[in-house]
């Protein structure tokens, strides 16, 4: 919570914390990344498709979505939000300050810890109350009562782990999750990761349309990309076009060393699941990063 005193003086502040959960969460959730940036001038930021769902909680100001990946939900701002897995980019602003806790949720792990599949809320954002009911509000009431980060995590590891217990039937069937685990590790073709659980091609694409809300195919796809996007923004300095000439690590090695058959393949696919090229997101994202580049990755 801002002072009254930083509200005054227009102090800049940039707080940025990731950390993992407890472990009895680490199944279903990833990592938590809390974040508070004051006195920065407006921005927007780009929400990329990723391999987790999304869970943000705020903790001053609302978090203003002013497009969704899908287009028929009209922009709007939340306190919570959970957001599906899906394939464009949404678009977040903000007027120089935001504060909150992100979630990387495991899509294998939303039954679990939201009582749905993850099919159910695919492309979608929400609000967490609608998703988590009680659960959403209570953790934005003690996460803004918190005055410290361990606070924070630790309320969030509390309430999370009171609203797994008892869930019934909270995990996929075990072919499913094999299937996911090979695939988002981008070792096997969807051919390759179905004959290993013993499953037709069509069988997994019917189980993961139902279960996760996307394709085996599109699943090693965002994948992919995410790992290469992270790979990029933790390139010091700019990226060039073309094979590494110098210091950092060029686009075409990059590609290559992400699994895409050349740079023309890692810069389609940058057009489609981003919106922009690999180098306009790259220098966009370093004029807005916020929590280490993870913060609303896949609101």
């Amino acid at each position: 919570m801002l002072t009254a005193d930083q509200r005054e003086n227009g102090a800049v502040i940039n707080e940025a914390v990731h950390v993992r959960p407890a472990p009895a969460l680490r199944p279903y959730v990833a990592w938590y990344s809390g974040y508070r940036q004051v006195g920065l001038a407006p921005g927007r930021h780009r929400g990329l498709p990723s391999p987790y769902l999304t869970l943000i909680v705020t903790l001053d100001d609302p978090l203003v979505v002013e497009a969704h990946p899908d287009p028929a939900q009209p922009g709007a701002t939340y306190t919570t939000l959970v957001g599906g897995l899906h394939t464009v980019p949404a678009l977040i602003t903000h007027d120089g300050r935001q504060s909150g806790v992100q979630l990387a949720l495991h899509p294998l792990g939303a039954r679990a810890l939201l009582g749905l599949p993850a099919g159910e809320i695919g492309h979608l954002d929400l609000c967490g109350e609608e998703v988590l009911g009680p659960v959403a509000v209570e953790l934005h009431e003690r996460l803004r009562a918190a005055r410290t980060w361990p606070a924070r995590f630790a309320a969030l590891d509390d309430v999370l782990l009171r609203a797994c217990a008892g869930r019934r039937n909270p995990y996929p069937a075990p072919e499913l999750a094999e299937a996911w685990r090979l695939l988002v590790a981008c070792e096997y073709t969807v051919a390759a990761a179905a004959d290993t659980v013993g499953w037709s091609p069509r069988r997994l694409s019917e189980r993961f349309g139902a279960e996760l809300g996307i394709s085996p195919k599109t699943a090693a796809k965002i994948a992919r990309f995410d790992r290469a996007r992270r790979r990029l923004l933790a390139v010091p300095g700019p990226v060039a076009a073309g094979p590494m000439g110098g210091p950092g690590l060029g686009l075409a090695d990059l590609a290559v060393a992400c699994g895409y058959y050349d740079q023309a393949h890692l810069a389609r696919d940058f057009r489609e699941l981003a919106g922009v090229s690999p180098s306009q997101w790259l220098g966009e994202e370093r004029r807005f990063i916020q929590a280490h580049g993870d913060v609303l990755d896949a609101v």
